[in-house]
């Protein structure tokens, strides 16, 4: 469940922790100001905004704020249409464009065609065993 508050609505949301997360990781390489200028904020307090969870993140700026975190823009697209709250608006783009896959999940698809010769396999209990092993599961 996550917790809002008044001033800042998004504060528990994955986007809010993920930006707050990549900020501090990218801290010996770039300042705060210099990712929400690379993101294209013409005020930078939007990038605080967004990582205090004031803020959401509007649609239109995940590819710069993608590349500015140098992060994969589809995860971060995910996590902005989870801001918009209600399922609905993610129920209708998965129903229109299917599961948006990043491009790890990408690779991860690629190698499990090669592996199976693109034979199409079935995810069994065993398969997916094996699988949730990898991850400690």
């Amino acid at each position: 469940m996550v917790k809002q508050t008044t001033n800042r609505p998004y504060c528990g949301t994955r986007l809010a922790k993920f930006v707050e997360r990549r900020i501090l990781e990218m801290k010996p390489r770039k300042t705060q100001s210099l990712i929400a200028s690379e993101a294209g904020f013409a005020q930078h307090t939007m990038l605080a905004n967004i990582k205090v969870g004031s803020s959401k993140l509007p649609l239109d700026r995940v590819p710069g704020l993608a590349r500015a975190l140098e992060c994969d823009p589809a995860l971060l697209f995910t996590m902005a249409i989870e801001q918009l709250g209600g399922g609905t608006t993610e129920l209708a783009i998965r129903n229109i464009f299917g599961t948006i896959v990043t491009e790890n999940e990408a690779a991860w698809l690629e190698e499990i065609r090669k592996a199976s010769n693109y034979s199409d396999p079935s995810l069994t209990s065993r398969s997916r065993a094996a699988l949730r092993g990898i991850f400690g599961k």
